[in-house]
């Protein structure tokens, strides 16, 4: 069973060099208070989102992980809960011979949010110091120099206004050989998997390694990484909501903004409102405060 102190933020923060075979504490959570605590969460990060409509406020959520760690899992309950105007996923496959072509960077600025949205990255440019570099993609020189342009870029975008928030959701390796077996044996869920998944396993430690590094080098304190111990997936899923719950909603109000006075002397007319409806409308909603920083929000 797991409690508040495990879903705190701050333990998910990456602030210096770890090894991930010593990530051996992998919390679970009933079902029931999974849940409780999921649709708590989500109904905070719904608020979170109108909020940022209408405004300069917008957020990427960069999403990596162990193949079958549950990124799926969690763009699929993000995608349950937000509007699908201002909310998009960009699932991240190797670039094309047009792409190829190109910085490797330069697929992604097409990508970034607008004014208002939250985009979500399933894999992103870390591509580039992960499977580029264990796969041979990029030279040394590349994938060694990509460290600082991945910095770099990360500053702009945060400097521009953008809520940057990465999450890496790490599984055992005894953990993914279950997944992939629940796979092959699953008829609905089958289709995931794929040739790169057993031949990344057969890497297994030359991706730690690059996963280690990636963290030392790019965890910074403008942008840090999140590791959230994924073993348990209820477990996992919670963790990641908290966390882009306190990012995305850092000194934002919740609160419902006032109705547009033009748009009530419209509605007023087209819909022959009664003075009470008039003034049900112009009432303040009760009071939902800010997003608070560590709080439960749920």
């Amino acid at each position: 069973m797991s409690n508040d102190h495990e879903l705190r933020v701050q333990n998910f923060v990456v602030s210096r060099r770890l090894r991930l075979a010593d990530v051996v504490d992998h919390p679970k959570l009933e079902f029931a208070d999974y849940e409780r605590r999921l649709s708590s969460l989500q109904g905070v990060l719904q608020l979170i989102q109108q909020a940022y409509l209408g405004t300069p406020q917008r957020a990427i959520i960069v999403l990596e992980g162990w193949d079958t760690a549950g990124k799926g899992g969690v763009v699929r309950r993000l995608g349950w809960s937000l509007d699908p105007r201002s909310f998009k996923v960009s699932p991240i496959a190797a670039p094309d011979e047009h792409e190829r072509a190109q910085h490797y960077l330069q697929r992604f600025w097409r990508r970034l949010p607008e004014n208002g949205q939250i985009v979500a990255f399933d894999r992103s440019w870390y591509g580039r110091v992960l499977v580029e570099r264990i796969e041979g993609f990029a030279s040394d020189d590349e994938w060694r120099r990509a460290y600082r342009e991945i910095n770099e870029f990360e500053r702009l975008l945060i400097d521009s206004g953008v809520r940057l928030v990465k999450v890496f959701l790490h599984i055992t390796a005894d953990e993914q050989l279950k997944r992939f077996r629940a796979r092959l044996t699953d008829p609905v869920k089958r289709w995931k998997l794929s040739y790169e998944d057993f031949r990344n396993r057969a890497r297994w430690s030359d991706y730690e390694t690059a996963i280690e590094d990636m963290m030392e080098k790019t965890s910074t304190k403008y942008a840090p990484w999140h590791l959230v111990p994924a073993n348990n997936k209820p477990f996992g899923r919670v963790a990641v909501f908290r966390i882009l719950k306190e990012r995305l909603g850092e000194g934002v109000s919740l609160e419902p903004r006032p109705i547009d006075p033009g748009l009530l002397k419209e509605a007023k007319r087209a819909l022959g409102l009664s003075a009470a409806e008039v003034a049900a409308a112009v009432e303040p909603a009760p009071p939902a405060g800010r997003a608070k920083r560590g709080g439960d929000g749920e």
